[in-house]
């Protein structure tokens, strides 16, 4: 029963996997030092893959001794809760609920004169919350105030392991560019740059774990395999994650090794596409403990292939656009002693492109006519060590890592009546960040985090035309950037009701540039061929989170975020761009959780002030530049339903819009970058930079934020039961509209997209640890229009790309 002020405490630690291992009842190493019943069955929870609702205060907080041995997660739970006079109640195979031995005593059978019939379904417990690994605390959903989605790793690979495109399809404040795998841009809540992938820093912090997986490059689009959960943070980040995290931030959750258990998983489909070429997938997962309780291994390994559906009749070859994707992860983990671990992480995936997938608006639909191959190629490495420990209630945690990433494109760049020419682009860049932490987590929701980061980027941007095999090469440029950062945030409940949380970063640029494969003469009228500048960032936040009612709860929230400046190309002469900043307060209103309670709603509304905003754009040459094209102003407002509509049916459903603007920028004499050295050409000044009138009147391009859709809507529906006790079925359906946006700012890049409705169907007969999949994606085979972009010198003339047709995949699962 709840205590008479209603308060429920509750501890979570979910962990999705490929096997359905607990529902098994496994036993398991337990090693849990005496402490608090709360700390015992949070990391209980965490060992097993189990929520535990604890619905006294007075149990959540009382001491038990030492619980070592050999045993099931419920043995582990009755023998916590024998020791502080409780009682455990099974809810299902994965949730349990630790009540007081007294409430348990009092749950009596059904009067015996009672006729035969099923008995009432009990009082529905305390909907277990979620912890939120992005808080960077550890922190329950109920503690966080922000709008913050989860999805399950589960959810992700159901119908063969994706990309990031399975996040934009579930989610209605995701969007991206759809150049390619491994090209695309991604956007969140409406803070949107530009289509084009130039040397300015992602609006959208994408992570692995505790470490970033880029700084000035696009999304590498990695597989979506093996994970526990990705959580998607919307509205700036910048206290706790710094630069580079304006809109949001996308957080990739690992399954962990597992120390006492080997096992895994294999699943392979097989594709058609609609006037395309025929596709497939695979994904392996092996868990290998190497010393039992101590050492242990988990390989990840997956390759897809995406059957092309885009024609080239001038060079009379059939569904170019085939994409193969190749990676794989392996964790090596050990546990050195109680509370303290360290894991090796390597990552690495390769995408190679044969050609675009982009169309021309001609009459005749998946046809280009063009007399060139604008193939593409990116390469991802990634290394992690990370040390995770504890003394007494304080928890530490530091990650290290060194990044690779590799983008090669090529565009059609030919004149009518001239040779076939291709633009050729590189972007080779490289990363080292190490990020450490310490915090304190009360339950409830109270406590403080102090951390420390450090980043390194470079990143070299070469350019040059290629006709006949003929090599012109184009002025280049590379920006370095070293981040040096302290943070810190503390929660305080002032009430039982009212939690606030306030937070500080101090970050530290030193940025440098210079001028590549160029001869540029000094002298004012060419820019700056080398520059270096540093730069001192106070990024501070706040926020209040008022519990209104059993799992309801409103919350107000201010954050900032900014990305450092750097140097470009236009019109052949090296200019410098300025940093950039936004400043977000929003508020919202939750209730329950979506796909855990009966029902559960979230409305949040927001604004978001953008100063200085960094744009990558196409300069008089058809080249591809950078500049600060002015001030924006963006309202949101978004909004979640989802119901159970009965047993095993739950529909879900979700609404965005956006309105935004962008406002010309006021000349500027001075900026508050300081240069505080500079190289040949430094006399430019500001006016070396793009702001003010650089880049050709590009301040006078005025409009809404680019690649937003001004509505995206998204219905679901999914379905999962027993249809005996060895076969289950699940099916998951979904539409999401998408609507109008522009390609870019100003009159050239004003072409119309969207306005299109993509959907899918997939469905998993399973039989204990095998299952058989069937699915489509775009039922309708719609085209649509996703992106009015291909090659940036032929904007303005009509190309689109076009939905991935109507396509079919059957797969096979197996669990081990």
């Amino acid at each position: 029963m709840r205590p008479a002020a209603g308060w429920v405490a509750v501890g979570l630690l979910t962990t999705a996997t490929a096997t359905s291992a607990a529902a098994a009842a496994p036993t398991l190493a337990i090693d849990l030092p005496a402490g608090s019943v709360s700390s015992q069955v949070l990391a209980l929870g965490r060992l097993g893959g189990v929520s535990v609702v604890v619905t006294d205060a007075r149990l959540w907080g009382k001491p038990v001794p030492a619980l070592r041995g050999r045993m099931t997660v419920l043995a582990a739970l009755r023998l916590i809760a024998a020791r502080c006079g409780g009682a455990v109640e099974p809810i299902d195979a994965a949730i349990f609920r630790l009540v007081p031995g007294r409430a348990a005593a009092r749950r009596t059978p059904p009067p015996r004169p009672r006729p035969p019939a099923p008995a009432p379904a009990p009082p529905a417990p305390p909907t277990p919350d979620i912890v939120v690994v992005a808080s960077k605390r550890d922190l329950p959903l109920d503690h966080v105030a922000g709008q913050i989605m989860r999805i399950s790793g589960r959810d992700l690979e159901f119908g063969g392991a994706g990309g990031t495109e399975r996040l934009t399809s579930r989610l209605s404040t995701l969007a991206s560019t759809y150049l390619g795998a491994g090209r695309n841009k991604l956007f969140i809540r409406g803070i949107a740059d530009s289509s084009f992938t130039g040397p300015t820093q992602a609006t959208v912090g994408q992570y692995f774990g505790d470490l970033r997986l880029g700084y000035n490059s696009p999304d590498p689009d990695l597989r979506l395999a093996d994970l526990a959960a990705v959580e998607v943070l919307a509205g700036p980040q910048g206290t706790l994650y710094g630069a580079g995290s304006l809109g949001g931030l996308i957080r990739l959750v690992p399954n962990p090794v597992e120390l006492d258990r080997t096992g895994g998983s294999v699943a392979v489909g097989a594709s058609a596409t609609k006037h395309g070429a025929p596709g497939y997938d695979a994904q392996g997962v092996l868990n290998l403990p190497v010393v039992t309780d101590r050492l242990g291994i988990r390989l990840v390994a997956t390759a897809v292939e995406e059957g092309g559906y885009i024609d080239k009749p001038l060079l009379r070859r059939h569904n170019v656009n085939t994409t193969r994707i190749a990676g794989g992860r392996g964790t090596v983990h050990l546990k050195i002693a109680d509370h303290w671990s360290a894991e090796l992480i390597g990552i690495g995936q390769r995408i190679r492109g044969a050609d675009s997938q982009y169309a021309d608006w001609n009459g005749v639909p998946l046809t280009r006519n063009t007399r060139v191959v604008e193939g593409f190629g990116s390469d991802f490495r990634q290394g992690q060590f990370v040390l995770n420990g504890r003394i007494g209630e304080v928890r530490f945690s530091s990650s290290t890592g060194i990044t690779a990433h590799d983008l090669t494109e090529r565009y059609d760049a030919t004149v009518a009546g001239d040779d076939p020419t291709v633009f050729l682009q590189t972007n080779r860049t490289r990363m080292f960040a190490n990020e450490t932490r310490g915090w304190v987590t009360h339950a409830d929701g109270s406590g403080w985090l102090l951390g420390l980061s450090y980043t390194d980027n470079r990143s070299r941007l070469s350019r040059a035309f290629l006709s006949l095999g003929d090599r012109q090469q184009l002025p280049g440029v590379s920006n370095a950037a070293q981040d040096a950062t302290a943070y810190g945030e503390a929660s305080a409940r002032w009430t039982k009701s009212l939690l606030v949380t306030g937070g500080l970063r101090v970050n530290r640029s030193v940025l440098t540039g210079a001028a590549e494969d160029t001869l540029v003469q000094s002298g004012p009228e060419v820019g700056a061929t080398l520059a270096s500048r540093r730069k001192l960032s106070l990024l501070p936040s706040a926020s209040a989170l008022l519990d209104v009612g059993a799992d309801a709860a409103m919350f107000l929230r201010y954050q900032q975020g900014f990305r450092p400046g750097g140097l470009t190309i236009f019109d052949g002469y090296v200019r410098r761009f300025n940093s950039d900043h936004v400043a977000t307060i929003e508020a919202g209103y939750r209730l329950g959780h979506a796909g855990r309670s009966p029902f559960a709603f979230s409305l949040t509304v927001a604004h978001t002030d953008w100063r200085n905003i960094q744009a990558d754009f196409v300069d008089a040459g058809g080249l591809l530049s950078t500049a600060n094209v002015g001030n924006g102003d963006i309202w949101t407002v978004e909004t979640t339903a989802s119901a159970r509509v009965a047993k095993g049916l739950r529909v879900d459903a979700a609404l965005s819009l956006n309105d935004s603007s962008i406002n010309e920028r006021t000349p500027k004499s001075s900026t508050t970058d300081d240069v505080v050295s500079a190289g040949a050409g430094a006399g430019g000044g500001a006016g070396g930079g793009a702001g003010g009138g650089a880049g050709g009147g590009v301040t006078a391009r005025l409009g809404p934020i680019p690649n937003i859709a001004n509505v995206t809507a998204r219905i679901g529906l999914s379905y999962d039961a027993a249809l005996s006790d060895r076969t289950r079925l699940k099916v998951d359906g979904w539409a999401r509209y998408v609507g109008t946006s522009r390609l870019g700012v100003g009159p050239e890049l004003g072409e119309e997209q969207g306005n299109f409705l993509d959907s899918g169907l997939t469905a998993r007969l399973g039989w204990d640890r095998f299952g058989l999949t069937a699915g489509v994606t775009n039922l309708t085979d719609t085209r649509g229009n996703r992106f009015a972009l291909g090659t940036p010198f032929f904007t303005g003339k009509g190309q689109v790309t076009p939905l991935r047709p109507r396509t079919f995949r059957i797969g096979l699962d197996a669990a081990f």
